[in-house]
C-alpha cells in the first residue's frame, strides 16, 4: 500500500488554513489527517509541518507520543482488545489469542488483505462488562473465545 498525499490534499490544505488561524492547530490537524488518510506517514508529517509552520521534529514527537496516532496503515477494521485490569483478569488474553489465530496476525499487525488490524489498549471504560473488545467504534461486552467467529462475521 503506497501513500498518496494528493488523495485528500484539498481537504487537508483547507483544514490547516482554518486551524492555523485559530492557533494550537497541530493536534486537531493530525486527528483529521489520520481520519482522511488512515495513518500519518513521514511524508504527511513533513507536509503538515510545512503547512503549519512548525518543526518537523515537533510533528514527529506528537505523532509518536500519542497512541491514537499511527505511522503505519491499518486495516479497514480495527480490532482492539482491552488488557486493563478487569478485562485481563476476566480472560481477555484468551480472547486475544483466539483473535490472533482467527486472523493469522499478532498484535499491531494487519491481515494481508488489509481487512483487520489487531490492537490492544489499557481501558475501554467497560470494566463492569469485561472482557470487552472494540471493533471499529462498536464495543462488544462479556466476550468469550467462542464468540469471536461471530464477532468477526459481522465485519466480513
Amino acid at each position: 500500500m503506497s501513500f498518496n498525499l494528493e488523495a485528500h490534499r484539498p481537504e487537508l490544505d483547507a483544514l490547516m488554513a482554518r486551524e492555523k488561524a485559530k492557533g494550537g492547530a497541530l493536534i486537531p490537524v493530525l486527528h483529521q489527517a489520520q481520519e482522511l488518510y488512515g495513518y500519518i506517514p513521514r511524508e504527511l508529517q513533513d507536509y503538515i509541518a510545512q503547512g503549519l509552520g512548525v518543526p518537523q521534529s515537533t510533528v514527529y514527537g506528537v505523532v509518536t507520543l500519542y497512541a491514537f496516532f499511527t505511522t503505519k496503515p491499518r486495516g479497514r477494521h480495527r480490532v482492539n482488545l482491552c488488557l486493563g485490569t478487569a478485562c485481563y483478569v476476566r480472560g481477555n488474553t484468551e480472547n486475544l489469542d483466539r483473535f490472533a489465530r482467527e486472523l493469522g496476525v499478532g498484535v499491531a499487525e494487519t491481515t494481508p488483505d488489509w481487512r483487520y488490524t489487531l490492537e490492544v489498549c489499557r481501558c475501554l471504560g467497560m470494566c463492569s462488562k469485561a472482557p470487552a473488545v472494540m471493533v471499529d467504534k462498536t464495543v462488544h461486552p462479556n466476550v468469550k473465545p467462542g464468540d469471536i467467529p461471530t464477532i468477526l462475521g459481522k465485519y466480513e
